[in-house]
């Protein structure tokens, strides 16, 4: 079982592009979820092409993922239908281990990435929810299109890029491993918690 890669969410996090046949927002609405993402865009490229060390921009950039992104509702998701089956206890223990690996997951990239900038496209209606068209520019590389899906409480709930939605494809895994073994919600727990500590051992011998 694995997670998201830290790449595909954070080239997510400045880069969507638009799939499929999608309506366009009133003019108001699109310039309010518009100015979100570019706010939060903005901020996540001054972190990422900063001179700080990387320990640095990985305290810089967790508090805004976690007010910009809703890690919760994305969490839920990624459990399916599994999350009405698991306990509360179960599901609070799931939700902290969630936001962890999420984190880690966005953060151990921050490194990789210098003199990036992004440019927004058109923002539509995908269900109901937003969809922001961006371009993510790095030096010598190509352009890298992508869609992020936005809330109406103006959360980033999911990252589309290279033909696939990121929450749905982990909530595929994750269903596959909890299925796997009989259905178990603390399976898939132990296995988050296993991943966190392989993380926590790697990163202290960096």
């Amino acid at each position: 079982m694995t997670f998201l890669s830290g790449r595909r969410f954070l080239l997510g996090a400045f880069a969507m592009v638009c799939a499929g046949s999608l309506s366009i927002l009133p003019a108001h609405a699109a310039q309010n979820t518009r100015q979100f993402i570019q706010d939060f865009g903005n901020k996540l490229v001054a972190i990422v092409n900063s001179p700080v060390s990387l320990s640095e921009k990985k305290e810089r950039v967790m508090p805004l993922i976690q007010e910009n992104v809703d890690i919760d509702g994305i969490g839920r998701y990624c459990l399916g239908r599994y999350w009405k089956v698991a306990t509360p206890a179960q599901q609070k223990e799931y939700l902290g281990l969630f936001h962890q690996v999420l984190v880690n997951a966005i953060t151990d990239k921050l490194g990789d990435y210098r003199g990036v900038s992004f440019t927004i496209g058109n923002v539509t209606k995908s269900g109901e929810d937003d969809a922001v068209e961006a371009t993510l520019l790095r030096p010598q590389q190509p352009p890298a299109t992508m869609q992020w899906i936005v809330n109406g409480s103006s959360k980033v709930v999911d990252v589309i890029g290279e033909g696939a939605s990121l929450r749905l494809t982990q909530r595929q895994d994750y269903s596959s491993y909890i299925a796997r073994n009989g259905g178990n919600v603390d399976a898939l727990i132990s296995a988050l918690k296993r991943q966190i500590a392989h993380h926590t051992t790697a990163a202290t011998q960096q």
